[in-house]
């Protein structure tokens, strides 16, 4: 129940118009074609950060050096302002005592949107194992 609470409340203080710029990475992303690859991954990211508690990250173990040089481009073109985005939005939120919750979420969000690549999304009570 205190999740629900705070999905909520997050969708509307900060969640939508983050997920906003995700889907405007993602789409940017779709049309140079090339990185198609990036788009998928904002738009992964958009669905988190619509709905973040009771949902974590975790590394796929079967990425290679694909997703790191593919994380690295991701940084250069869209990962910084999304984290930027991110740091704002957290310190802001941090500023009261019920958004503290809320500001740290934003902080956890941080990692995936500098990285995506290589990473999925589980949630929080059943973590992925490492088979399929």
């Amino acid at each position: 129940m205190v999740k629900a609470i705070l999905n909520v409340v997050w969708l509307v203080l900060c969640g939508i118009w983050m997920s906003i710029g995700y889907v405007i990475a993602g789409l940017v992303c779709f049309v140079l074609i090339i990185t198609i690859p990036f788009g998928i991954a904002a738009f992964r990211i958009a669905d988190y950060v619509l709905w973040p508690f009771g949902r974590t990250t975790e590394v796929r173990r079967e990425s290679g050096a694909g997703s790191l040089i593919g994380n690295i481009l991701w940084i250069f073109l869209f990962g910084w302002w999304l984290a930027l985005g991110h740091l704002v939005t957290g310190v802001m939120l941090c500023l009261t005592i019920i958004g503290i919750p809320l500001g740290l979420a934003s902080f956890k969000i941080i990692p995936i949107t500098l990285m995506p690549l290589g990473v999925r999304v589980v949630p929080s009570d059943r973590r992925y194992a490492g088979t399929l």
